[in-house]
Protein backbone atom coordinates (compact mmCIF):
# COMPACT_ATOMS: atom_id res chain seq x y z
CA UNK A 1 0.00 0.00 0.00
CA UNK A 2 1.09 3.54 -0.67
CA UNK A 3 0.43 6.68 0.07
CA UNK A 4 1.82 9.35 -1.96
CA UNK A 5 1.34 13.19 -0.67
CA UNK A 6 2.08 16.19 -3.53
CA UNK A 7 2.35 19.45 -1.39
CA UNK A 8 2.76 23.05 -2.50
CA UNK A 9 5.84 24.23 -1.16
CA UNK A 10 5.14 25.83 2.35
CA UNK A 11 2.21 24.14 2.89
CA UNK A 12 3.95 21.74 5.42
CA UNK A 13 3.04 19.00 3.75
CA UNK A 14 6.37 17.14 4.29
CA UNK A 15 6.04 17.18 7.48
CA UNK A 16 2.55 16.05 7.44
CA UNK A 17 4.04 12.99 5.54
CA UNK A 18 6.96 12.15 8.28
CA UNK A 19 3.40 11.92 10.84
CA UNK A 20 1.48 9.69 9.01
CA UNK A 21 4.73 7.47 8.23
CA UNK A 22 4.98 7.85 11.87
CA UNK A 23 1.34 6.92 12.56
CA UNK A 24 1.02 4.13 10.47
CA UNK A 25 4.54 2.38 11.32
CA UNK A 26 5.67 2.31 7.04
CA UNK A 27 8.75 3.82 5.32
CA UNK A 28 8.63 7.51 4.61
CA UNK A 29 9.97 7.41 1.21
CA UNK A 30 11.63 11.78 0.69
CA UNK A 31 14.96 12.08 1.37
CA UNK A 32 16.20 8.69 0.87
CA UNK A 33 14.97 8.79 -2.72
CA UNK A 34 17.27 11.54 -3.44
CA UNK A 35 19.92 9.97 -1.61
CA UNK A 36 19.65 6.75 -3.70
CA UNK A 37 18.89 8.62 -7.19
CA UNK A 38 22.50 10.59 -6.22
CA UNK A 39 24.39 7.19 -5.52
CA UNK A 40 22.82 5.33 -8.74
CA UNK A 41 23.77 8.66 -10.90
CA UNK A 42 27.23 8.76 -9.15
CA UNK A 43 26.38 12.46 -8.75
CA UNK A 44 26.31 14.47 -4.75
CA UNK A 45 23.15 14.36 -3.25
CA UNK A 46 23.45 18.40 -3.15
CA UNK A 47 23.12 18.41 -6.81
CA UNK A 48 20.10 16.21 -7.04
CA UNK A 49 18.42 18.40 -4.48
CA UNK A 50 19.10 21.34 -6.48
CA UNK A 51 17.32 19.54 -9.33
CA UNK A 52 14.37 17.91 -7.66
CA UNK A 53 11.06 18.35 -9.21
CA UNK A 54 12.85 20.70 -11.66
CA UNK A 55 12.86 21.71 -15.02
CA UNK A 56 15.92 23.00 -16.60
CA UNK A 57 15.48 26.78 -17.91
CA UNK A 58 16.06 27.57 -21.24
CA UNK A 59 19.49 27.96 -21.61
CA UNK A 60 20.20 24.71 -19.53
CA UNK A 61 18.09 23.15 -22.57
CA UNK A 62 20.29 25.07 -24.98
CA UNK A 63 23.11 24.04 -23.57
CA UNK A 64 22.27 20.19 -22.92
CA UNK A 65 21.15 20.11 -26.51
CA UNK A 66 24.38 21.70 -28.20
CA UNK A 67 26.48 19.54 -25.67
CA UNK A 68 24.93 16.33 -26.80
CA UNK A 69 24.77 17.28 -30.70
CA UNK A 70 28.10 19.03 -30.79
CA UNK A 71 30.35 19.00 -28.18
CA UNK A 72 33.12 21.34 -29.36
CA UNK A 73 30.23 24.25 -30.01
CA UNK A 74 28.86 24.23 -26.40
CA UNK A 75 29.38 27.09 -24.14
CA UNK A 76 30.95 26.05 -20.77
CA UNK A 77 28.77 26.35 -17.55
CA UNK A 78 29.75 27.08 -14.48
CA UNK A 79 28.34 23.80 -12.92
CA UNK A 80 28.85 20.95 -15.98
CA UNK A 81 26.53 18.42 -14.52
CA UNK A 82 23.79 20.08 -15.64
CA UNK A 83 24.76 19.33 -18.97
CA UNK A 84 26.28 15.99 -18.40
CA UNK A 85 23.22 14.67 -16.18
CA UNK A 86 20.46 15.00 -18.84
CA UNK A 87 16.83 15.61 -17.03
CA UNK A 88 15.43 12.68 -19.23
CA UNK A 89 17.81 10.18 -17.56
CA UNK A 90 17.10 11.81 -13.90
CA UNK A 91 13.88 11.54 -13.70
CA UNK A 92 14.03 7.81 -15.10
CA UNK A 93 16.04 6.92 -12.62
CA UNK A 94 13.86 8.90 -9.65
CA UNK A 95 11.01 6.86 -11.58
CA UNK A 96 13.25 3.45 -10.88
CA UNK A 97 14.41 4.24 -7.46
CA UNK A 98 10.24 4.81 -6.44
CA UNK A 99 8.96 1.82 -8.23
CA UNK A 100 11.17 -0.74 -6.94
CA UNK A 101 11.11 1.13 -3.08
CA UNK A 102 7.07 0.68 -2.91
CA UNK A 103 7.84 -2.93 -4.03
CA UNK A 104 9.50 -3.03 -0.63
CA UNK A 105 6.25 -2.66 1.30
CA UNK A 106 3.75 0.22 2.75
CA UNK A 107 5.07 3.59 2.13
CA UNK A 108 4.48 7.51 2.39
CA UNK A 109 6.08 9.25 -0.63
CA UNK A 110 6.64 12.36 -0.67
CA UNK A 111 6.88 14.53 -4.39
CA UNK A 112 7.98 13.32 -7.11
CA UNK A 113 5.19 13.07 -9.44
CA UNK A 114 4.20 9.70 -7.63
CA UNK A 115 0.49 10.74 -7.80
CA UNK A 116 1.77 10.48 -11.50
CA UNK A 117 3.81 7.67 -11.96
CA UNK A 118 1.28 5.43 -9.21
CA UNK A 119 -1.92 6.64 -10.65
CA UNK A 120 -3.24 3.14 -11.88
CA UNK A 121 -2.33 1.07 -8.73
CA UNK A 122 -5.71 0.62 -6.68
CA UNK A 123 -3.43 0.00 -3.62
CA UNK A 124 -2.48 3.60 -3.55
CA UNK A 125 -3.90 7.03 -1.91
CA UNK A 126 -3.25 9.96 -3.08
CA UNK A 127 -3.09 13.50 -1.18
CA UNK A 128 -2.52 17.11 -1.72
CA UNK A 129 -1.60 19.36 0.63
CA UNK A 130 -2.24 23.33 -0.07
CA UNK A 131 -2.34 26.80 1.67
CA UNK A 132 -3.69 30.33 1.16
CA UNK A 133 -0.39 32.33 -0.47
CA UNK A 134 0.48 33.88 3.03
CA UNK A 135 -0.48 31.07 4.79
CA UNK A 136 2.54 29.19 2.88
CA UNK A 137 5.21 32.36 2.98
CA UNK A 138 4.45 32.45 6.66
CA UNK A 139 5.39 28.28 7.24
CA UNK A 140 8.42 28.90 4.71
CA UNK A 141 10.06 31.50 6.98
CA UNK A 142 9.64 29.62 10.20
CA UNK A 143 10.16 26.13 9.13
CA UNK A 144 12.29 26.11 5.95
CA UNK A 145 14.71 29.30 6.95
CA UNK A 146 13.55 31.41 4.14
CA UNK A 147 14.51 34.86 3.45
CA UNK A 148 11.43 37.07 4.98
CA UNK A 149 12.62 39.52 2.00
CA UNK A 150 12.19 36.84 -0.57
CA UNK A 151 10.44 33.99 0.31
CA UNK A 152 7.01 34.63 -0.94
CA UNK A 153 8.70 35.16 -4.59
CA UNK A 154 10.58 31.96 -3.74
CA UNK A 155 7.18 29.92 -2.87
CA UNK A 156 5.52 31.05 -5.93
CA UNK A 157 8.67 30.05 -7.93
CA UNK A 158 8.91 26.84 -6.06
CA UNK A 159 5.59 25.57 -6.67
CA UNK A 160 5.58 26.94 -10.65
CA UNK A 161 8.52 24.87 -11.01
CA UNK A 162 6.66 21.61 -9.59
CA UNK A 163 3.60 22.59 -11.71
CA UNK A 164 5.88 22.35 -14.84
CA UNK A 165 7.87 19.67 -14.14
CA UNK A 166 4.58 17.14 -14.00
CA UNK A 167 3.48 18.91 -16.77
CA UNK A 168 6.25 18.49 -18.39
CA UNK A 169 6.83 14.97 -17.81
CA UNK A 170 3.63 13.10 -17.30
CA UNK A 171 1.16 15.55 -19.22
CA UNK A 172 -1.06 16.28 -16.06
CA UNK A 173 -1.84 19.40 -14.55
CA UNK A 174 -0.61 19.54 -10.88
CA UNK A 175 -3.71 20.98 -9.82
CA UNK A 176 -6.40 19.15 -11.08
CA UNK A 177 -8.51 17.74 -8.43
CA UNK A 178 -8.78 14.53 -10.22
CA UNK A 179 -5.56 13.51 -9.47
CA UNK A 180 -6.28 13.16 -5.82
CA UNK A 181 -8.25 11.44 -3.15
CA UNK A 182 -7.63 14.02 -0.78
CA UNK A 183 -6.91 17.03 -0.78
CA UNK A 184 -6.02 19.13 2.39
CA UNK A 185 -5.69 22.61 3.43
CA UNK A 186 -2.70 22.42 5.88
CA UNK A 187 -3.18 26.24 7.01
CA UNK A 188 -6.94 25.71 8.10
CA UNK A 189 -6.74 22.38 9.69
CA UNK A 190 -2.90 22.83 11.21
CA UNK A 191 -0.48 19.86 10.18
CA UNK A 192 -1.15 17.30 12.83
CA UNK A 193 -4.83 17.68 12.22
CA UNK A 194 -3.98 17.41 8.50
CA UNK A 195 -1.81 14.10 9.50
CA UNK A 196 -5.09 12.51 11.35
CA UNK A 197 -7.19 12.86 8.64
CA UNK A 198 -4.81 11.25 5.90
CA UNK A 199 -4.11 8.64 8.19
CA UNK A 200 -7.76 8.00 8.95
CA UNK A 201 -8.85 8.02 4.91
CA UNK A 202 -6.15 5.29 4.57
CA UNK A 203 -7.66 3.39 7.63
CA UNK A 204 -10.80 3.39 5.75
CA UNK A 205 -9.35 3.23 2.28
CA UNK A 206 -7.12 0.08 2.99
CA UNK A 207 -9.36 -1.70 5.59
CA UNK A 208 -6.51 -0.84 8.23
CA UNK A 209 -7.48 -1.62 11.80
CA UNK A 210 -7.27 1.57 14.51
Amino acid sequence: MIITVSRMFGSGGRDVAAIVARQLGWSLLDNAVVDEVAARLGVSVSEISSRDEKVPSLSERIASSMTLSAPELAMPLADTSLVELPEERLVAVTQRVIEEAVQQGDAVLVGRGAQCMLAERSDALHVFCHAPLAAMVDYAIKHRGLNPATAEAEVVKTNKQREKYVRRHWGRDWLALENYHLCIDTANLGIPAAADVVVAAARARFNLAS
